[in-house]
């Protein structure tokens, strides 16, 4: 017999609600976000991120738009206490933009909170304590009204701390954790006791957040939920409410978005969903679904490589291939039913963009959103495998030259040599199939070259210091990162002016002896546009940095020596 017992479980009951107004709401406009990335984000990782990868998350958060940023638990963290004295104290945060800090329903805590805020312009103190029925009889043995005592203490300390920093502009938040598995009767209860205390206008509200801590039903239940809140809490003029949804049933997203159709005024979540067990509700994904949709996400997502980068050098968590929007597959098209369908729809929309001007109407097969709103480009949307005969041109490099190409450098070679058999009408032989890729990758035109380099670490910093050779002459630069090609990167940037992002690398040797040569292979972002370069060297280093020129000049940045004769990027 089977040993997956499904009859331990029971089903979440519903709400008995008569009369639901949310399922016939079109949502019209984005709402207000807040990103979490920097603390239910950070303490969901396996290595916590260091104070670089905090200071470069939190940039990155701004770049996009965020106005309102958790930037941590500094009361729990010695480490998120000194980062959020760093941005005020190093005047690190935006004018319009609004930090906030999470705190237990303790006095030492919230104490120690306001000492991490004190001198911030704009502030959000958010208390939170647990209020479900399990929290409450089984963790904390206490009775409801010894739960919402510690609620009611809790506010009144935030309210009595805040009156002693009146340099800086307070508003509040308050958060029944597990409200998804709170009895809604005592769930309004505790948060009008709050509310009570912190007597909040219009002009000043507060923020009663309703995380779905552990997703326990179906995305109407929580929206029945979030509409009678709505309908039944008090000062409902005076409140801003919030949702923080997880993934623990893969419908964080759906959640969050029937939640806002509603009555919800505000999201938590993280830059692409990153959070405690399945995650947090991932706001890249909401804020594109409302893209899609023709409603400004008031977000900038415009530049999706970028956000990846830093987000994975942060998390040291992967982004799916697959993950709605950002991942490297979700606009290619393997299939040859679907690649000719998009294409004969992309030849009418270049046709009627034409005609109608760039707010025509977007209506591709298979795109959901134009790949370019993202920084993708349509050459990587048809995508060659083995099922469509394209498959062969990377096995034969591989087997008679010793290229192993990684997937995104087939796709970008395969219509090179597509060209060449087209115009030649013949077939084309393994010895044309090289030559291709290296007049394509390796051979490229008014593309810098390394003289001479110098490399070294120390204190787990890489240093990197170049002579490149020019068409004008030479140029020296020199930089640090976390890697040599980091490094080498950062200087190019400089002495460029450009926004160059390594977006894919790869590498490997050309045999299997200490005299074989070095393959390397890189995929940048070039100020917006992708391009992709090899380079061959007697070491990995030499090939990598050849290949990071030779991408370069294939985007078509073209370089002066006499402009800039020596600039370093520390």
């Amino acid at each position: 017999m089977s040993s997956y017992n499904f009859k331990k479980y029971r089903p979440f009951p519903p709400l008995a609600k008569r009369a639901r107004r949310w399922p016939d709401r079109v949502i019209e406009r984005a709402p207000d976000w807040c990103s979490v990335d920097l603390r239910d984000g950070n303490q969901a990782l396996i290595e916590p991120m260091n104070p670089s990868q905090k200071l470069a998350m939190f940039q990155l958060l701004v770049d996009v738009g965020f106005k309102e940023i958790e930037v941590g638990f500094p009361a729990a963290s010695q480490t998120d206490f000194d980062f959020v004295r760093q941005l005020i104290e190093q005047d690190l945060i935006p004018g319009d933009v609004t930090i906030q800090a999470l705190t237990q329903a303790r006095e030492p805590l919230i104490a120690r909170s306001y000492e991490a805020l004190k001198g911030a312009r704009r502030a959000i103190m958010h208390l939170y304590n647990s209020t479900s029925t399990i929290q409450r009889e089984q963790v904390f043995k206490r009775s409801r009204d010894e739960i919402k005592g510690i609620a009611v203490q809790g506010a009144t300390w935030v309210r009595d701390y805040a009156s002693r920093q009146t340099d800086t502009e307070w508003q509040f938040q308050y958060s029944p954790e597990s409200f998804t598995n709170t009895e809604l009767d005592y769930a309004i209860e505790v948060c009008d006791a709050v509310i009570d205390v912190w007597q909040p206008t219009p002009r000043n509200k507060v923020i009663i957040n309703l995380p779905a801590t552990v997703e326990v039903a179906t995305p109407n239940v929580y929206a029945d939920q979030i509409e009678t809140i709505c309908d039944r809490i008090s000062r409902r003029d005076s409140v801003s409410i919030s949702l923080h949804t997880h993934n623990d049933r893969g419908c964080g997203i759906a959640a969050a978005e029937l939640g806002v159709m509603a009555g919800a005024d505000r999201i938590e979540g993280t830059l692409l969903g990153n959070g405690e067990r399945t995650g947090n509700m991932d706001i890249v994904t909401m804020a594109m679904n409302l893209y899609s949709q023709g409603i400004d996400p008031e977000l900038d997502l415009s530049d999706m490589d970028r956000i990846i980068s830093v987000v994975e050098n942060c998390t040291q968590l992967p982004v799916h291939p697959r993950h709605p929007y950002a991942g490297e597959l979700v606009f290619a098209a393997f299939s040859g039913s679907h690649q000719d369908a998009i294409n004969k729809c992309l030849a009418i929309d270049d046709k009627e963009r034409e005609v109608n001007g760039p707010d025509n109407r977007w209506k591709v097969a298979y795109l959901p959103i134009d790949p370019r709103d993202v920084g993708r480009t349509y050459q990587e949307v048809i995508r060659i495998n083995s099922q469509s005969g394209k498959g062969g041109v990377a096995y034969v490099l591989e087997q008679d030259y010793g290229l192993i190409l990684p997937r995104w450098l087939q796709v970008d070679f395969s219509p090179h040599v597509q060209r060449h058999a087209e115009a030649s009408e013949a077939e084309v032989s393994s010895e044309q199939i090289w030559r291709i890729f290296q007049d394509t990758y390796l051979r490229v035109e008014q593309a810098m070259t390394v003289e001479s380099y110098q490399a070294s670490r120390a204190q787990g910093s890489d240093k990197l210091s170049a002579v490149l050779l020019t068409d004008n002459g030479k140029v020296e630069i020199a930089s640090g990162g976390k890697g040599i090609l980091d490094a080498f990167v950062g200087a190019v940037n400089a002495h460029l002016d450009s926004r160059i992002v390594i977006v894919d690398y790869n590498e490997h040797t050309l045999g299997d002896n200490e005299q074989s040569e070095a393959m390397a292979y890189v995929q940048l972002n070039v100020n917006g546009q992708r391009a992709c370069g090899a380079g061959c060297s007697e070491d990995i280093v030499g090939a990598s940095l050849r290949a990071v020129l030779n991408a370069i000049a294939r985007a078509g940045i073209s370089v002066d020596a006499s402009a800039t004769n020596r600039l370093e990027a520390v």
